[in-house]
């Protein structure tokens, strides 16, 4: 069975348990998202349903676009993803929502980080930085020597280092479910997810149970 959804994170909150204990709790909109192919191994070569979510105006999308989700007569979506399943369970033109999670399940949400631009190494990597005596006037945030002289005469590849971050495919693992609203397309999980307000994330089942 399918365990998974696409939503939009709204933003943060806090709710309290039975002893008054205060849980941070990430609000998300998901679904209901549709069911626009399910891929078989007899004809796809693996198991997979790819799931279609928020309605635009059909000049949003492509005339192929168009054909693939007419095909089902569903209405046009701009997103479309797909989850890995063994066992689909499921037909073409049905409707997946938050229903399919309990409170209580652990699920993982992917999304994308929050975009940094370029950073130096102490924001990026954590680094220490230079001493903050001895003279130094200009190199406290420096990363310090990137490498040997004559051997290997250059830097390795990969090594850590400024540049770009952030804006990246983040996955949060093991949350636990604490709020489902059936009526509403909204669910809460614990802690925190990637991305900022907004921003497209995908609900899978926990891998690591």
């Amino acid at each position: 069975m399918l365990k998974g959804l696409i939503g939009k994170k709204i933003g943060m909150t806090q709710i309290f348990d039975d002893s008054g204990v205060a849980i941070p709790v990430t609000v998300i909109e998901a679904g209901p998202c549709y069911v626009t192919q399910v891929r078989m191994p007899e004809k796809d070569g693996y198991n997979a349903v790819q799931l279609g979510f928020r309605e635009v105006k059909s000049k949003r999308l492509t005339g192929g676009q168009l054909g693939h989700l007419k095909r089902n007569e569903l209405p046009p979506l701009r997103i479309l993803r797909e989850f890995r399943v063994k066992n689909p369970e499921l037909n073409e033109g049905d409707q997946v929502t938050v229903s399919v999670f309990a409170v209580g399940e652990k699920v993982d949400v992917i999304g994308t980080s929050k975009g940094k631009g370029f950073q130096g190494a102490m924001k990026r990597y954590h680094f220490r930085g230079g001493p903050k005596t001895h003279g130094q006037s200009d190199r406290q945030r420096s990363p310090g020597s990137r490498g040997s002289g004559t051997t290997p005469g250059r830097v390795y590849k990969g090594a850590r280092g400024p540049g770009h971050m952030g804006n990246d495919r983040v996955t949060a693992q093991g949350l636990k479910v604490v709020l489902v609203d059936a009526e509403r397309n909204l669910i809460g999980v614990r802690g925190s997810v990637p991305g900022a307000k907004g921003g497209l994330v995908l609900i899978k089942e926990a891998r690591k149970q």
